[in-house]
């Protein structure tokens, strides 16, 4: 049996990440959000600063650009490599680390184009949080502390800003159902009704799988 790998889309303030901790808590295996950035970092020999600013960011800056080459190693310093945009190479050292994880252990990975990097994996299911707009709005304004319009304006721009970056680097698109295996909608689920639900798919599917069914 390969690893199980499970990878969470979300929208700004639907707790995709929260739904993402638990599922890798009740399965007893590692949650990859922020953490993934730093073993790109370890992976690719480049600066840990420079994944944080291009996070789930489609960007043409080259603020780091000219000091590039001294985080290179690896494969990485290969020339077709370093002819790259900046935000091509993080993106790359980042697809690279998420296909070694997959590899090597079962985990939930949240965000970053983790489904695409992973699309030929055969264990891999790919789930999507949302959550209806006025619920986001109260979640993020009680969260931060700040008013309700403010709450808006940031949902506004993080859902932007990562469908952006998934539309960019997949050619796909953010929030499709057609991109995703699962859609989960936190304002008719409970945290723990939505990883029940995973948990659940995960067996009809094995089942599938086992019965010789393609469920490709």
């Amino acid at each position: 049996m390969g690893n199980h790998i499970y990878t969470i889309g979300r929208e700004f303030g639907s707790m995709g990440q929260l739904v993402g901790e638990k599922l890798a808590e009740r399965l007893g295996i590692k949650c990859y959000d922020k953490e993934l950035l730093q073993h790109a970092a370890k992976d690719s020999g480049f600066c840990e600063e420079i994944f944080e600013n291009h996070d789930e960011k489609p960007t043409n800056s080259f603020l780091y650009s000219l000091v590039m080459d001294t985080y290179s190693a690896g494969s990485y310093a290969a020339a077709p490599f370093l002819d790259m945009p900046l935000n091509h190479k993080v993106f790359l050292a980042q697809f690279d680390t998420i296909k070694k994880i997959a590899e090597q252990e079962s985990c939930v990975i949240v965000g970053r184009c983790a489904d695409y990097a992973l699309a030929n994996h055969p264990d891999c299911i790919n789930i999507f949080v949302r959550a209806d707009l006025d619920d986001r709005i109260k979640l993020i304004s009680k969260r931060l502390d700040i008013t309700e319009n403010k709450a808006k304006d940031l949902i506004l721009k993080n859902d932007k800003q990562r469908a952006s970056y998934y539309n960019y680097y997949t050619c796909k698109k953010w929030g499709d159902t057609r991109s995703y295996d699962l859609m989960l909608n936190t304002s008719k689920l409970s945290v723990d009704d939505c990883v029940d639900l995973i948990i659940d798919f995960r067996k009809h599917y094995e089942k599938k799988k086992d019965a010789g069914i393609v469920v490709e």
